[in-house]
Order: structure tokens, then C-alpha cells, then sequence
């Protein structure tokens, strides 16, 4: 392996793990997910969200991600994105209320919306409708001393960051799977929907204020 490119994947790597664990909407998902489903579930959301990421850093290195960042469809995207956590948001609190008012010894069945197909195409289009995912790869592969590694050198960078987000996403997974074996229960599946369609929607207010506030 050309020795130029090592720092570029330890870099990634890094970088790859320094996004994706502070707290955020698929963070969030992951773990209901997991705690409806199992691992897969959850995981499937950052297989998604990875996918979409990919697709960013393929055109950023390909030298379109500049086309992709005028101030109109960064506006659409985060319209997009904001429309999604809310509807999400709708989703969770529907579904916490269900089971809250569901007979007492009724066990929480998973629906068709908590699929692995489901959880992948979710965190796909999370990653691909979010404008800051854009703005993110050409910060992180798009920088002119970057580029002048080439192509290949870019794209096996940005196989390096999205290797560095799968890690924490298995990592995070176990972790809530393990969790969920100490605390199940009715009142658990509820308190997880209702807190998490709350993030929801509290991500869907400081996308908006970054959106239109200029943050």
C-alpha cells in the first residue's frame, strides 16, 4: 500500500468515529431500534446511513459535491430532513401511546416500519436528505491539500471514515442490546418511544434553527 495513503486512513478513521458517536437523530433511532427488534434493526440504520454517506463522499471526490451547495438546495434538503424528524417524531409518540393504552399483559410487537429492510432504508435516506452531510465530506475529502492525493487516495479516505462510523455503530448497538436485557418491560418500551420521538423533535428545532437562524 502506497505509504502516503496510511495517514489518510488512520485520519478517516478517526474522523469516521469522532462524527458518529456524539448524540444525534440516527444515534437515537439506532437504539429504539434495537431495543423493538435487536441488533440488526438498529444496526441496519447506520448500514443505511453509511450507504448514504458514501454516495456523498463518491461525489465529493468526483468533484460534484461542490455542485450540490447552493444556498436553494441546501434550503430543499433541510426542508426535506426537518419534514422526515418530525414525522418520525409523530411516528414514536403514536406509537408510545399505543402501547401505553394496550392491555397490561399484551407483549410490544414490532411493525413492519421496525424491518431490517426498513431500518436500512431509513438511515439511508436520512444520510442522503441531510444538507450538513454534504457540507461535512467536502470539509472532510474536499479540501484542496486533500485532493491533491488523487482519487484513489480520496475515495480510500472516505472508506476509512465510514469504516470508523460502522465501528461505533456496532459497538453502540451491543451496547443498547445489552441494556435492554437488564430493563424490559411494558413501561420501558414505552419511556424509549416517548423520549425518543421528544430527540426527534428536538433535532427537527435545531435543524430549523440552523436552517434559518444562520447557527
Amino acid at each position: 500500500m502506497n505509504e502516503a495513503i496510511l495517514p489518510l486512513l488512520g485520519t478517516g478513521f478517526l474522523l469516521g468515529w469522532s462524527v458518529a458517536w456524539p448524540p444525534g437523530p440516527i444515534n437515537a433511532e439506532v437504539a429504539r431500534r434495537c431495543l423493538a427488534s435487536g441488533f440488526w434493526a438498529g444496526f441496519g440504520v447506520i448500514l443505511g446511513a453509511c450507504t448514504g454517506d458514501g454516495v456523498w463522499a463518491v461525489l465529493v471526490a468526483l468533484g460534484i459535491g461542490v455542485l450540490l451547495t447552493s444556498p436553494a438546495l441546501q434550503l430543499a434538503m433541510g426542508i426535506v430532513s426537518i419534514a422526515l424528524l418530525l414525522a418520525l417524531a409523530v411516528l414514536f409518540l403514536r406509537g408510545a401511546w399505543r402501547s401505553l393504552t394496550a392491555p397490561a399483559d399484551a407483549a410490544p410487537a414490532p411493525g413492519k416500519f421496525d424491518s431490517h429492510k426498513a431500518s436500512y432504508l431509513l438511515g439511508a435516506g436520512m444520510a442522503l436528505t441531510s444538507p450538513w452531510n454534504v457540507a461535512f465530506w467536502l470539509a472532510a475529502v474536499g479540501r484542496p491539500e486533500i485532493a491533491k492525493a488523487g482519487t484513489p487516495a480520496l475515495l480510500a479516505m472516505a472508506a476509512a471514515v465510514i469504516a470508523g462510523a460502522l465501528t461505533w455503530g456496532v459497538l453502540w448497538s451491543t451496547a443498547v442490546v445489552l441494556l435492554h436485557r437488564r430493563a424490559p418491560g411494558r413501561w420501558w418500551d414505552v419511556g424509549v418511544k416517548a423520549l425518543t420521538a421528544a430527540l426527534m423533535l428536538y433535532f427537527a428545532a435545531t435543524s430549523a434553527l440552523r436552517l434559518w437562524g444562520g447557527g
